[in-house]
């Protein structure tokens, strides 16, 4: 096939899948739009339950460390500030005198696989966690968890690291900490903004 013949075919390959996406009745096309909408809309409703309860936040589109990915940001309560190696994600009211802090840090690794990164973040909260669980999930973002509980008091520490494929050969590494108390509250409002990580690298 000659070099123009090439040229042509992927084009006209780029145009039917552009029309698809954007054109085609079926659920699946309706879905790609309304991803593709979502990811890029300066805001969200997002439906969430917290403490039994059910409710519609307005959230907020987030940019992170160098543009490295996007996120919807509840800023009603929390704020995402930027640092020089990761992002960190806190309440706007602290939690109270005695508590452990609430925090979500977002840090990139270019060149750590998830799986080496995994064994590492373990070693280092089992001095902190004596027991930890590590599992392959999907929700609320598809890559490794780390989850581990400093005891079952109220004030009792809890972390949920996440680790994550960068698209390339490194991770991402989301490292959640709250406390047992703020498990149906911090705990879930985290894990809801966790949900519209999006990596746009």
């Amino acid at each position: 096939m000659k070099e123009r013949d090439i040229s042509i075919l992927i084009i006209t390959t780029i145009t039917v899948l552009s029309l698809f996406v954007y054109n085609s009745p079926t659920d699946t096309g309706i879905a790609i739009k309304k991803e593709m909408k979502d990811i890029f809309s300066p805001e969200k409703v997002v439906k969430q339950s917290i403490e039994g309860m059910d409710e519609e936040i307005q959230m907020k589109l987030n940019e992170g460390h160098r543009s490295e990915y996007v996120m919807y940001v509840d800023e009603e309560r929390y704020m995402l500030t930027h640092g020089e190696k990761s992002d960190v994600i806190t309440p706007l009211h602290p939690a109270p005198e005695n508590y452990p802090e609430v925090t979500m840090e977002i840090e990139q690794f270019p060149n750590e696989k998830p799986l080496d990164l995994v064994e590492i973040i373990e070693a280092q909260l089992h001095k902190e966690f004596t027991k930890l669980e590590v599992a392959e999930i999907t929700n609320p973002i598809k890559g490794y968890q780390i989850h581990g509980a400093a005891g079952n008091k109220a004030d009792s520490k809890i972390v949920n690291a996440y680790v994550i494929s960068n698209g390339k050969e490194g991770s991402f590494v989301i490292t959640q900490f709250y406390f047992l108390e703020a498990a149906e509250g911090h705990g879930a409002r985290l894990h809801h903004m966790l949900e519209t990580f999006k990596i746009v690298e």
